[in-house]
């Protein structure tokens, strides 16, 4: 339900607002913002679809009327419908339709290839603009580095889709290790797990594992994820259930 009805609308959020409610804990934010963005480009060509159908119908019928009246003189059938086209296209309305198919399209590819979860534009500016300022944060980090952060972050992420796009897609491999009394299990996989992220609690065949760090190696399985098993585990939609079919196990 938080993947396919309710993310797409939370997708729509700041990041901000989008962790306060536990976003990527409860959805798989990657699909919900592609289906977010996909649904906002339908939705704005089929409001322009409509909104030119309005405009056309009209401000024919009303140029039509002034002419019959003898209001505007001679005036030819491919005159009016001209005007009823440049009344559509300088519409601000029309402008506005055009920038939220733009922006649906630009998130639902953001997202493809770079893996992160981007919001509307007027929502991100409204939380910088005025809910940012209200916030009890660290205002001691320059915006200099927290941009340089942002795109560092951003870059990374696309070098990691284009690094993929080159692996083929094999089985994850397992291995288990003890450690002073601890239990670990290491996960080498060739994609990225989505919403694995310390300290994530999975379950492996009724056994449960807390997530302590991931990391990004060579290939052909650059995802690494250590696991520390836990002594008891309860069930819930916070943990993750991870049950490969195939996957090479070394002991």
């Amino acid at each position: 339900m938080w993947t396919y009805i309710l993310g797409p609308f939370v997708a729509l959020l700041p990041k901000p607002w989008r962790d306060g409610l536990s976003f990527s804990y409860h959805a798989q934010a990657n699909r919900a913002t592609i289906l977010s963005g996909l649904s906002e480009s339908l939705g704005a060509t089929i409001a322009l679809g409509y909104w030119y159908i309005y405009v056309m119908t009209a401000w024919t019928s009303r140029v039509a009327e002034n002419a019959l009246a003898g209001k505007l003189g001679t005036v030819t059938e491919q005159a009016i419908a001209t005007a009823a086209i440049t009344v559509w296209f300088t519409h601000p309305f029309t402008w506005l339709l055009a920038y939220i198919f733009l922006e649906g399209a630009v998130r639902m590819v953001a997202t493809v290839a770079s893996g992160e979860t981007f919001g509307t534009m007027p929502l991100f500016l409204f939380d910088k603009i005025v809910v940012n300022p209200l916030r009890h944060s660290d205002r001691s980090r320059p915006a200099t580095e927290s941009f340089r952060s942002n795109a560092s972050s951003f870059w990374s992420a696309f070098r990691e889709r284009m690094m993929v796009s080159r692996l083929p897609q094999v089985q994850d491999e397992l291995s288990f290790r003890k450690s002073g009394g601890d239990e670990f299990m290491e996960i080498s996989a060739s994609r990225r797990k989505d919403d694995w992220d310390p300290p994530r609690v999975v379950c492996y065949e009724d056994d449960y594992y807390r997530l302590e760090t991931s990391s990004v190696g060579t290939a052909p399985r650059p995802f690494r994820y250590t696991l520390r098993r836990l002594p008891a585990g309860v069930p819930g939609r916070s943990v993750l259930l991870y049950s490969p079919s195939d996957a090479l196990i070394h002991q």
